[in-house]
Order: structure tokens, then C-alpha cells, then sequence
């Protein structure tokens, strides 16, 4: 199992883990990924850790596949894997209504179809074998209307690599079952390493040999296990509340089906009545504890057995910043 970490966000002005990523390198830990949501982007925060890196690969979880068409997209992955010297792992995602729609302003259906199709054609602008179109409903290209000028297009740089990995952020049995027909990884949010098999067996059973499922774990190293479990609850109250419509929220979902399906609409009734305190505390400590790594060492390298266990190839360790801990993590995987 490889391991890596997961800096997410970047929200602040002093939000900055360079460090953090630097003793990650010299750990010998195998990656470093960044996040997106409706604040700050996944591509910029990479760059500046990958300047500042010479091994350690990159990642995208996620990018936000509405964010950017295809061949901006395209653009970004090329240009950051060359300049890092072929590092670059792309993770994508379709998101969800309330921000593809609120946010970047674009329609959000068909999110199965617009994926594949997405992916297709960065696929076709990485092998530059003649200049790229597509007659899809959702990216195509030549765009059909405006001018009638539009031409199709290869890119004027050449890839250090045509085949740049693409893992597939994804929830719902039928988009794990997607990512391991046409992607190269699967990036799961909210897993629990003990039920992978029994809920995702069948969608990811057409999956490669080398398929990368690679699991971001929130990590706690701390004797007192309440106060991690309190503070493990925070985000999750967060994405079954908060981050998505109340009639569609893929995270609540998800949350359903790992069994906590009363509970999980409990919290989102508290936290869209405003009442977040109490949405946080409604969170059950069975589901925080059992896709996270919380509590002392000791137990830390218990509750490891578990993803040790699991069909998961990549630990990515979401919390952590300082190299003691890294080390120590490390150490136990």
C-alpha cells in the first residue's frame, strides 16, 4: 500500500504546507494532493508544491470537471506535468448541482455521459494524433454555433506524457463503475475500509491489475480519542449538511448506504435549520471512527490492519502536518 497526504484546500493566506509537504518528500511518502471547491483551485496550490519538490508525486482531488472545459483542463495537466517532470496524477470529478450549477453557472445532468466524454477528449488532446474534435452533446468540437469559424485544433505542445493517469472522484455505485472502465484510479471520499468490498465489489470488479484506489483518510494522532472523534465530525456534519441540495446530496447518500441513513438526514435537518453545533454532535462516532484514523499510535496501527485489509492501494493521510507524525505513520505503514 502506498501512502500519501492530502493538503485539500487552501483557504487562507497563512494556509501553507509547504513544509509539510517538503518532510513528506524526504519521508519518502509517494504523493501529495490538493483539493477544490468553491474558493481556491486544485492546479495553483500543486504548482507551488511541486516548484518547491523534486520527487513527490501531484495530485488533483479533485479537479472540478465544470470548472474548466476539456482542453482547459488538458491544458493545465500537460503543462504541470512537464514542468514537474512527469509527476502529475489528474483527479476529476463531476461534483454536484449546487455547485456546478450555483457556482460555475453550467447545467449539472447527465454527469455519467459528460464524464466519459470529458475524459475522451483529454485523452485525445495528450496523443496529438491529428487535431482533435468531438461530436459529443456536451464538449463538442468545433463548437457547432457562434461565428461557424471554429476549426479543429492539436495542441502546440507535446505532453512529456500522453497518457497521464485520470482517477475519477466518485460516490455512486454507477461512477465507481465508470472510473474502473475508463479511468486509472478511483478517488472515494467517506470510505470505510471494512464495507468496500460488500458495497463496491460488483461496480469495481472490471477493474485493471494496476487500478489505484487511493482513499483520503482524515488522520488525528492524540490520547484524547473523544476530542478527535468530536473534531473527525466536523467536515462530515459539513458535506451531509452543507454540500448539496437538500432533495440531492450525493455525500448523504453515500453516508446512507454505510448504514447511517436516519442519522445522516438528522444531521443534515440540523445543519440547513442552522443549527451546526448540534448537526456536528448528531454525527454518529461509529461512522467518523471507521473511516478515519483516529486516537493514540497504538491504536492508530490497530485500526491500519483494516485498510491493510482492504482492496485500497493508496493511503492518502488528510490532517497531518507535521513530520514527527508523518514519520511515525509512515513508520507503521
Amino acid at each position: 500500500m502506498r501512502l500519501g497526504i492530502n493538503v485539500g484546500y487552501w483557504q487562507r493566506e497563512p494556509d501553507d504546507a509547504t513544509e509539510t509537504v517538503l518532510a513528506a518528500e524526504r519521508l519518502g511518502y509517494d504523493s501529495v494532493w490538493t483539493a477544490e471547491a468553491y474558493g481556491s483551485d486544485a492546479f495553483t496550490t500543486l504548482t507551488w508544491y511541486g516548484a518547491r519538490t523534486s520527487r513527490i508525486k501531484l495530485g488533483t482531488s479533485i479537479a472540478q470537471m465544470s470548472a474548466r472545459t476539456p482542453a482547459a483542463t488538458a491544458m493545465h495537466a500537460l503543462t504541470l506535468d512537464a514542468l514537474s517532470g512527469g509527476r502529475l496524477t489528474l483527479g476529476i470529478g463531476a461534483s454536484g448541482p449546487q455547485v456546478v450549477e450555483g457556482w460555475y453557472g453550467v447545467p449539472f445532468p447527465k454527469p455519467l455521459a459528460r464524464t466519459r466524454e470529458y475524459i475522451r477528449v483529454l485523452r485525445d488532446i495528450w496523443r496529438r494524433e491529428g487535431p482533435v474534435t468531438s461530436s459529443g452533446p456536451y464538449y463538442p468540437l468545433p463548437y457547432p454555433g457562434g461565428t461557424g469559424l471554429g476549426k479543429p485544433l492539436k495542441s502546440i505542445a507535446h505532453p512529456v506524457r500522453p497518457d497521464i493517469p485520470i482517477y475519477l472522484g466518485a460516490e455512486g455505485p454507477k461512477n465507481i463503475a465508470l472510473a474502473a472502465e475508463i479511468a486509472d484510479g478511483w478517488l472515494p471520499l467517506f470510505v470505510d475500509p471494512a464495507q468496500i468490498d460488500s458495497l463496491f465489489g460488483a461496480p469495481l470488479a472490471a477493474r485493471p491489475a494496476e487500478f489505484d484506489i487511493a482513499a483520503t483518510v482524515t488522520t488525528i494522532v492524540t490520547d484524547d480519542l473523544a476530542a478527535a472523534l468530536e473534531l473527525a465530525k466536523v467536515p462530515l456534519a459539513f458535506y451531509i449538511g452543507g454540500m448539496g441540495a437538500r432533495d440531492r446530496n450525493f455525500h448523504l447518500d453515500l453516508i446512507g448506504r454505510l448504514g447511517h441513513a436516519d442519522a445522516a438526514a438528522r444531521v443534515q435537518e440540523l445543519f440547513l435549520a442552522g443549527r451546526r453545533a448540534e448537526a456536528i454532535a448528531a454525527v454518529p462516532d461509529e461512522l467518523a471512527d471507521s473511516i478515519s484514523l483516529l486516537g493514540p499510535l497504538g491504536r492508530i496501527k490497530e485500526r491500519l490492519r483494516l485498510w491493510h485489509d482492504s482492496p485500497v492501494t493508496t493511503l492518502l493521510i488528510a490532517g497531518v502536518r507535521d513530520e514527527p507524525t508523518l514519520r511515525a505513520i509512515r513508520d507503521m505503514v
